[in-house]
């Protein structure tokens, strides 16, 4: 099935009210070939959404909270306070859009535990934005029926 970007959006932010942030990384990942409604369906279950950061010599401690409620806080603390290792993430993916839009640097997104900060020095994903925008994003139809139902 082939969607805009703005129906996934619209779509992932009914299933989370009042994360339009995430809706739009959800969005941003699946144009870039990324599993974000997967990621999104398994956020959706979580109980624990916020966390109070608290750095210690090891970087930060997550604590499995999902990178889609915690992805702006964090970055906004990267901004503030410098490279951070982060231990204990869940979809870390969520990060990769943010850290593009304030051009800083990220470790292997695959890696549950990566480092974010540093200095991008050009957008790798410009190219599959612009072809999702004017195309579309194609999307498993029982992917996206999964999203409609919740």
């Amino acid at each position: 099935m082939r969607l805009s970007l703005d129906q996934i959006v619209n779509t992932a932010e009914q299933l989370m009210p009042g994360q339009k942030m995430a809706a739009k990384n959800c969005a941003w990942l699946e144009a870039c070939g990324y599993p974000g409604i997967i990621l999104l369906l398994e956020a959706s279950a979580d109980e624990r959404r916020s966390l109070t950061f608290t750095t210690d010599a090891m970087g930060l401690d997550l604590q499995n909270v999902s990178c889609v409620f915690l992805g702006p806080a964090i970055v906004d603390h990267v901004l503030t306070h410098g490279r951070v290792f982060l231990r204990n993430v869940r979809h870390g993916l969520y990060l990769l859009p943010l850290s593009v839009e304030a051009n800083i640097g990220i470790g292997c997104p695959v890696d549950p535990a990566f480092a974010l900060g540093g200095e991008r020095s050009k957008n790798p994903y410009t190219e599959k934005l612009e072809i999702a925008a004017r195309d579309g994003v194609v999307v498993d139809d029982a992917l996206w029926r999964a999203l409609e139902a919740n």
